[in-house]
């Protein structure tokens, strides 16, 4: 998890074990500003998911149909990788609150709900660190939601809580078939480029702020808006991506407000390609981070 100080504080990263090498070789980062987070515990994960749906995934009774919906065979390998990613996620949203910006170097998991995996989505982080910032700590979340298919996990699971807004930007004609209702959903043609989405975010992002006015912003980074990504239908560039995710943190921590990001999806067979455009975010929020300490 890569941490972008706040006003000059001094900056961090977080992250498991395997992202840490190549986002210190990109974000130019320190190993003293690595956290690694705790696995997400059974109580954690229940303030979203049903006692039900835990039991089964944490001992292995998912049946084929449901592992065919999520997309992956079950293992106890994927249980501790999920929780470990929620925990990820929670961590970034507890160090942003403390320092101003964080990035998970994993999550992004809004296609769990909270009976069931989905999409290639087992356990609902974003919904997960979201419902205890706004429930224990009494804080307003807005989850931006910029990955290329709609959360649609997450807006149902706040489709009746005030602390927590939901904003999406998705390519309409993409999965999931049937769509949930976000708090604010902007639905995009296949095919569209660098500065007509960068100006559709735009076009959104400083009202949520100023009229939602949240605590805390989750930043799903997802990059399969890519032109080359295999699931994603629309036509952003590397630049693209790093202009959008420039312009989210920049705004946000502009506006006063923390932010942590989480990578969110992203799908190719070239997996050094796909790494590196997971570093995008990271290495747009070091530029955020050197912009605020000038």
């Amino acid at each position: 998890m890569h941490l972008g100080g706040e006003l000059g504080s001094q900056p961090g990263i977080c992250s498991a074990p395997a992202g840490k090498a190549r986002i210190l070789r990109t974000s130019h980062n320190s190993p003293q500003q690595v956290w690694v987070p705790e696995i997400a515990s059974s109580d954690l994960l229940s303030c979203v998911h049903t006692e039900e749906y835990l039991n089964n995934f944490m001992n292995g009774r998912i049946n084929e149909q449901e592992q065919r919906r999520t997309g992956f065979p079950w293992s106890e390998g994927i249980v501790t990788r999920c929780r470990y990613e929620t925990g990820g996620t929670l961590l970034a949203a507890e160090l942003a609150l403390q320092r101003g910006l964080a990035c998970s170097t994993a999550g992004g998991t809004h296609h769990a709900f909270p009976g069931f995996g989905s999409g290639f989505c087992l356990l609902n982080d974003l919904a997960v660190a979201a419902k205890y910032v706004s429930a224990s700590l009494k804080r307003k979340v807005l989850i931006v939601d910029l990955d290329v298919h709609q959360g649609d996990g997450t807006a149902f699971i706040f489709k009746e809580e005030p602390r927590v807004f939901t904003f999406s930007v998705h390519c309409g004609k993409n999965f999931p078939l049937r769509k949930q209702q976000s708090d604010l959903d902007i639905s995009v043609d296949d095919g569209l480029e660098d500065k007509d989405y960068l100006a559709t975010v735009e076009d959104h992002l400083p009202w949520l702020l100023d009229t939602f006015r949240p605590d805390l912003v989750l930043y799903d980074a997802g990059v399969d808006p890519h032109r080359e990504d295999e699931l994603g239908k629309l036509c952003l560039t590397d630049q693209g991506l790093y202009q959008r995710d420039l312009y989210v943190m920049q705004t946000v921590v502009g506006k006063g407000v923390p932010v942590a990001t989480v990578i969110g999806g992203g799908y190719s067979r070239d997996i050094d390609k796909l790494a590196i455009r997971h570093s995008i975010v990271h290495r747009a929020a070091t530029q955020v981070k050197h912009m605020r300490t000038l």
